[in-house]
């Protein structure tokens, strides 16, 4: 509809149209809220039922680890009557769980040195040199990850036989290296192509070498994504039972998960069970120790390519 106004000359003149989206007395449209409180009540209900599921366990075997063998089985959800510290010292001493904590310390620790320095390079390498074979060379390592441990075992086992390094302590270093490259030269692979190239390119007109440019430019920059994929490495070679089954038969160079298992079986009718469950949370506290240390840094790993 056209309405008009009478100017100051007394000439009317048209205005522009007035386009009316609502009827004269029609109330605005809200919003429906219940459904979005409804998905947001459901989503928060099985976060914490998850939160529940996942807790739950882990608290009921730290509660285990300080009750007796006949408070076990007798009120298995009951708190115990007083803390029984002697689990521990008996599952540390007489089942030489700090011989396999040592073991375990070493293992990992070189491993997960060695992973994040050759895979950092290497990612390094893939991420920001072209070269011929380079794409070649980067899905030979993501064919790594698709390939079954299992299927490596007995050639494996021969491999290190004949090269004296069953049985060995950098043995199973060198093992566990290899089998987390292929993971970690994927991850940091995808991390190092979202840095900055400007502050590499700076480095080098500043007459920096390609070598001090990684260790002392790029590597720092790539902090988040090393502690994320450290962590997971760290947890998967923490946890690992397969390859030091195989490759690690020596008693005196046993780790947790070989020792947790030889404390359930070698028992037979006698089980220490409150002993095994104290050797249980000592072989899962340091886990959940460097998790709840690195969660911000595991998160800001993850999201830093979408940020980017």
């Amino acid at each position: 509809m056209k309405t008009t106004e009478t100017s100051p000359a007394g000439t009317a003149e048209p205005l522009p149209h007035v386009v009316k989206t609502d009827l004269p007395g029609a109330k605005p449209k809200r919003r429906k809220r219940g459904d979005g409180r409804v998905l947001n009540v459901f989503s928060h209900g099985m976060l914490v039922l998850w939160a529940f599921m996942v807790v739950m366990p882990l608290l009921w075997a730290v509660m285990t680890s300080f009750k007796d063998d006949n408070a076990i089985f007798s009120s298995p959800w009951s708190l115990p009557d007083r803390l029984h510290f002697e689990n521990w010292s008996r599952a540390w001493g007489q089942a030489h769980m700090s011989d396999y904590f040592l073991n375990t310390v070493l293992v990992v620790a070189g491993s997960l040195a060695g992973t994040l320095l050759l895979g950092s390079m290497a990612a390094y390498v893939l991420a920001r040199f072209d070269f011929p074979g380079n794409r070649f060379v980067y899905f030979l390592f993501i064919g790594g990850m698709s390939f079954p441990i299992m299927l490596a075992l007995v050639p494996l086992f021969y491999v290190m036989n004949n090269i004296q390094l069953l049985n060995t302590i950098h043995g199973l270093i060198l093992v566990y290296i290899a089998y987390s490259l292929p993971f970690t030269v994927f991850f940091l692979t995808a991390f190092f192509r979202t840095l900055p190239t400007s502050v590499a390119e700076a480095a080098l007109i500043d007459g920096a070498s390609h070598t001090r440019t990684f260790f002392q430019v790029m590597l720092p920059m790539a902090k988040p994504g090393l502690i994320s994929v450290g962590i997971f490495n760290f947890l998967g070679q923490w946890n690992q039972y397969m390859l030091p089954t195989v490759l690690n038969t020596e008693q005196e160079n046993k780790v947790l998960s070989q020792g947790l298992v030889q404390l359930a079986v070698s028992q037979g009718y006698k089980g220490d069970w409150s002993g095994l469950f104290a050797g249980l949370v000592m072989a899962m506290l340091p886990v959940l120790a460097a998790y709840i240390v690195f969660q911000r840094q595991v998160v800001a790993g993850l999201t830093a390519g979408a940020l980017k």
